[in-house]
């Protein structure tokens, strides 16, 4: 088993067509270890959100290798990068994207049930009592609080148990409190787990958690910085 969750080397990726395609990624090459969490931080545009889409296998590069658990993703069609993805990447997004038409459960449940898990509405169910919401398990998201919201998709997230959890502006949609909880759950989740976190944020604050924070500009690394307090 190799000891970086993810690898990437020499990657570019350009977005959009025509006279609109705007170069995004520039060059990166970046190693995660097992276990590690990593900040990505850097101005607006800078590149952060795609560069972890891409660690993600949401985004495919236009050349470099992206290797996550050792798999270079490159490899995968599109069915196979679906699968690996659900089986070993947890993704937290800044909007929450639940299902409107499903319950904090069912939401919970979708990805174990796509997986063919036959325990699919009894693990969903464990990992809600988990993140504090043992009681909303049949609400609707528009009758949960932006906070509820964001802990149903944490619990979607984890709950195929992935080694890799990756956050985009987590508590961007969210009040300051509700979001230091978020937070708080995020790494205690990582710690329990001994999953590998990378979380994108503007919150110098939280990088500062990591073990590590990546600062991109213009679509390079800048620097990277390691976290006496991690």
């Amino acid at each position: 088993m190799p000891d970086k969750a993810i690898a990437l080397e020499n990657v570019d990726l350009s977005l959009g067509r025509g006279a609109a395609r705007v170069h995004i990624l520039k060059g990166i090459s970046l190693s995660i270890a097992r276990g590690e969490a990593v900040g990505l931080v850097g101005p607006s545009g800078s590149g952060k959100s795609t560069l972890l889409m891409t660690m993600a296998g949401l985004e495919r590069p236009d050349s470099g290798r992206v290797l996550v658990d050792g798999t270079d993703l490159a490899t995968l069609d599109e069915d196979a990068l679906a699968r690996f993805r659900g089986r070993r990447i947890g993704i937290v997004f800044q909007s929450f994207h639940l299902v409107p038409t499903m319950t904090a459960l069912e939401n919970v449940a979708l990805p174990l049930e796509l997986a063919g898990d036959p325990r699919a509405f009894d693990r969903a169910q464990e990992e809600l009592r988990l993140v504090g919401l043992g009681e909303r398990l049949h609400h609707y998201p528009a009758q949960l609080s932006g906070g509820e919201q964001q802990r149903v998709a944490i619990a979607r997230a984890i709950a195929p148990n992935p080694a890799i959890l990756v956050a985009d502006e987590p508590t961007g949609n969210l009040d300051e409190r509700t979001g230091e909880q978020i937070i708080d759950l995020l790494f205690a989740l990582r710690r329990e787990r001994g999953a590998t976190l990378v979380l994108v944020t503007h919150d110098l604050g939280l990088a500062r958690r990591c073990d590590r924070t990546v600062r991109l500009r213009s679509g390079r690394i800048e620097a990277e910085t390691t976290s006496s307090t991690a």
